[in-house]
């Protein structure tokens, strides 16, 4: 039978770093890359400290429940036998005050002494064991994160701080004259593509208005020479008039004068009828090209109208000012308290935008058949919209007494 037992003393001070440990991977994109290699560093640390990371062990309470017990770098966390990934009670390093077991029991003494001992067994020793150890290590590191700085890393820390919002001011400079040349050569070539489209225009209108003064022209003619033809048939009337009138009057010629008179007159009647055929001809064709003319200049007017309005949307788009107002790092600090924190996800929404974009086109692939009872539960706490924070936000709530209770009734 084996007794240990290790005193934990720890405030409620801030926590500022994550759990685990992992290969930090290299940056080995080129000199045009626009995020340098430390600010992907830091991204991805803080990714890190986001990650679940537990280390479960198999116990039972007083009533005999099975359950799991998870260590982590925060405190300790009580889950249920058949779902690892929700914790049920938790109890972070700062309400510990000792631990130890004897033989498969082990007790853990709060700082609270109104609280009773949170007391679970194990099936083994040795398990009790490695819980001691992995406890011993999580809390010196988790008092160690603690300790407040020293002068000299204070001044570093600022001075990275410094560093990073300068970097940050750049990079927004930067992109900000990188929005504003595509915005100003997509406003180039919208104008050229709208200036070219003018030119056509034009270029087409002034082949129309040529085709008109062509037309024009050719209907001028036409009406001289329907002006001229009506002044030769008014003529020929006349001389008709007066051949029938000195045919009547002459009753005293002879009959070969009078046949011949009678043949003029025959001659000229037909003479007259046909070129009052072609003046009526030529009337026709005047009225048709007429017509066209109207018909053209109706047609005409939609495009002016066009004209029109593509001025009035230049003249705009020239007056149109916009503004944009761009968040700045200090609207952005976050308390570092796990309690308060909230996930990066939450906070980058264009992160939850690509993430929310990536799960459903990995839902079109899924073998369903690969789907573990893990896989389902994780699938009910993201549609909960449970996370690492509020998760622990929760299994804290309340009083220690009131959370060992808790425990002791599962």
């Amino acid at each position: 039978m084996g007794e240990a037992d290790h005193d934990l003393v720890g405030g409620p001070q801030e926590h500022q770093s994550g759990a685990g440990h992992a290969r930090v991977p290299q940056n080995r994109s080129g000199p045009r890359n626009v995020r340098c290699q430390c600010e992907c560093l830091h991204k991805y640390v803080v990714f890190s400290n986001e990650i679940q990371e537990f280390q479960y062990f198999e116990i039972r309470n007083k009533k005999g429940t099975e359950l799991y017990l998870g260590v982590d770098a925060l405190g300790l966390n009580i889950y249920e036998k058949h779902d690892r990934l929700s914790p049920k009670v938790g109890f972070p390093w700062s309400e510990i005050r000792n631990i130890s077991f004897n033989d498969r029991k082990f007790v853990i003494k709060p700082i609270d002494k109104k609280a009773n001992d949170f007391v679970f067994y194990a099936p083994r020793l040795r398990i009790n064991k490695r819980i001691l150890a992995l406890c011993m290590g999580n809390h010196e590191l988790y008092m160690r994160r603690r300790k407040p700085d020293t002068i000299e890393v204070q001044q570093m820390k600022q001075q990275a701080r410094d560093e990073r919002a300068l970097k940050l001011a750049e990079q927004e400079r930067l992109n900000k004259e990188m929005n504003a040349r595509e915005q100003a050569e997509t406003r180039q070539k919208e104008a050229e593509e709208r200036m070219q489209r003018m030119l056509e225009d034009m270029e087409r209108a002034k082949r129309e208005l040529a085709e008109a003064h062509s037309t024009i022209h050719s209907l001028e003619a036409q009406l001289k020479q329907l002006q001229l033809a009506k002044e030769a048939l008014e003529s020929k009337e006349m001389e008709l008039r007066e051949l029938t009138a000195q045919l009547q009057s002459e009753k005293a010629m002879s009959e070969d004068e009078r046949r011949r008179l009678r043949d003029e007159v025959a001659r000229r009647e037909d003479e007259v009828y046909a070129m009052r055929t072609a003046v009526q001809h030529q009337q026709e064709e005047t009225n048709r090209m007429q017509d066209e003319m109207a018909r053209r200049k109706e047609n005409d007017r939609p495009m002016h109208d066009h004209h029109g309005h593509t001025k009035e949307y230049m003249h705009s788009d020239e007056e149109e000012n916009g503004h944009t107002d761009l968040t700045t790092d200090a609207d952005m600090h976050v308390h570092q308290n796990e309690l308060n924190r909230i996930s990066t996800t939450e906070q980058n929404v264009n992160i939850r935008q690509k993430l929310d974009m990536l799960t459903r086109e990995l839902e079109g692939v899924k073998d369903e058949r690969g789907v573990t009872d893990y896989d389902v539960l994780h699938m009910e706490n993201k549609k909960a919209g449970r996370d690492k924070y509020k998760t622990l936000r929760q299994i804290r709530g309340g009083n220690t007494k009131r959370r060992i209770d808790q425990y002791e009734n599962m």
